[in-house]
């Protein structure tokens, strides 16, 4: 399968060719939707576009009396607070910041959008895209579009487009790798069949410790032992929803070895949380945890130099694909306020925006001048990420995606916990995936 690899993976890997780039919910009220429950009307506002950032941002100015609710996510919020205390200095537009895992958030804007309750401003994965674009929850990325187009790297503006509109203003581009303890393994393990030798020496369920821990029922990180052994999503360029390779014979292959792996981490799906394993990672009970980049600034905290950054060990000798995304904002269609969401979204995705998150957090910038950074370029756990970047996939961004998740997060752990045959688990799985890309409720 070939899912534009290398085009949206530049969102990881165009830092100047030397290195590749890559909470629980509080509903609140302070949503700010026109009274008439209508999509903004944008059209009087909108500045011309040039390719000076700063011109049209000094032709755009906030509405009147703006306020702003801004969903973010747990782990981030610290650079939100940072950057909204900015955007209120600059600009005098208060902002609220509500914690909202951001796969959840097109849902929650479906839903509160229309009636007043969603937020000015939301942050989601580029594959939740195209079911909020076709439902026209979001408004374009007009005003900025060409500063956004120009400053960023072509995978991001791809992954923040839907039906060749431009719809997000991305921020950071993210894929996964493997963090590990180096007090407790001198090297990063090459294959799954070391982290099996090693944890046999390691892992103590009785003293909750474990050779390497992963949200193992949740398809984002277990796509990779989808896809490594030859598994797929969508067909031809992620776009072709009657095309499900899950259950193909090299998605058994890869899901025949992701129960394997059972030996070196003997617990149940539903008791491995971000929160969980971050702890047990950093007081040295886990040796090696699989994650994004936005646990970097914390895991380093933890372990200084004892800290590992590597590409995720292959699985039967095949270079593991893992999923690659961009995180985006998308302005809500029904804000009161579209000039200022807008110029928050614009603000809080800028170069100075985007090196402070991955300051904050740890992220990969998309912005082309911050992933040429020093701050970047001469960090040594960025190239890990880099590195698996190269091998790994875009999530489709087509809205039947969003169909994808609940199916494969049960099948995953019905394999894991139940030993449940993994061909059975995963025919049920894509059996599911069609009736929803159906119509089926």
């Amino acid at each position: 399968m070939k899912l534009k690899k290398l085009m949206v993976i530049t969102a990881a890997v165009s830092m100047a060719a030397s290195i590749t780039a890559c909470g629980s919910g509080n509903n609140n009220n302070g949503g700010n939707a026109a009274a008439t429950n209508a999509p903004a009307d944008t059209t009087a506002t909108n500045a011309p576009a040039t390719n000076s950032s700063e011109a049209v941002t000094d032709e755009v100015l906030p509405e009147e009396g703006a306020s702003l609710v801004v969903w973010e996510s747990k782990e981030e919020r610290v650079f939100a607070e940072e950057i909204a205390k900015q955007f209120t200095e600059k600009y005098n537009v208060p902002v609220k910041i509500e914690e909202i895992p951001p796969p959840d958030q097109v849902g929650k804007l479906t839903q509160d959008g229309p009636s007043g309750l969603a937020a000015d401003v939301i942050l989601i994965p580029h594959d939740n895209l195209g079911k909020a674009a076709s439902a026209s929850l979001l408004l374009p990325n007009d005003i900025f579009a060409e500063q956004t187009k120009a400053e960023n790297t072509e995978a991001s503006i791809v992954g923040s487009s839907y039906d060749g509109e431009l719809y997000g203003y991305p921020r950071a581009a993210e894929t996964y790798a493997l963090y590990y303890n180096k007090t407790l393994l001198p090297e990063a393990p090459k294959s799954f069949d070391d982290v099996l030798a090693f944890s046999k020496t390691f892992t103590n369920k009785d003293q909750n410790k474990y050779g390497i821990m992963w949200e193992v029922g949740n398809m984002y990180y277990g796509y990779t032992f989808i896809a490594t052994t030859g598994g797929y999503l969508f067909g031809k360029d992620g776009t072709d929803k009657d095309d499900i390779g899950l259950n193909n014979e090299g998605a058994i292959e890869g899901l025949t070895a992701f129960a394997k792996i059972k030996e070196a981490l003997p617990v149940k799906s539903g008791d491995i949380s971000a929160d969980i394993k971050r702890a047990l990672f950093t007081s040295g009970d886990v040796a090696m945890d699989i994650t994004g980049p936005w646990e970097l600034a914390a895991y380093k905290e933890a372990l200084g130099d004892n800290l590992g950054v590597a590409p995720v060990p292959t699985i039967n000798g095949k270079q593991a694909i893992t999923f690659s995304g961009i995180k985006i904002f998308g302005v809500n269609a029904y804000t009161q306020y579209p000039n200022a969401a807008k110029l928050y979204a614009h603000f809080a995705s800028s170069k100075d925006a985007q090196l402070t998150l991955n300051k904050m957090v740890g992220s990969i910038p998309t912005n082309n001048e911050a992933l040429a950074d020093p701050q970047i370029t001469g960090d040594p756990y960025l190239s890990a990420f880099a590195e698996q970047a190269k091998s790994s996939q875009p999530m489709p961004s087509i809205p039947e995606m969003g169909n994808v998740w609940a199916p494969v997060n049960a099948a995953l752990p019905e394999i894991w916990d139940n030993n449940a045959d993994p061909k059975t688990a995963m025919d049920k799985a894509v059996q599911q995936i069609k009736d929803l890309n159906n119509g089926a409720q």
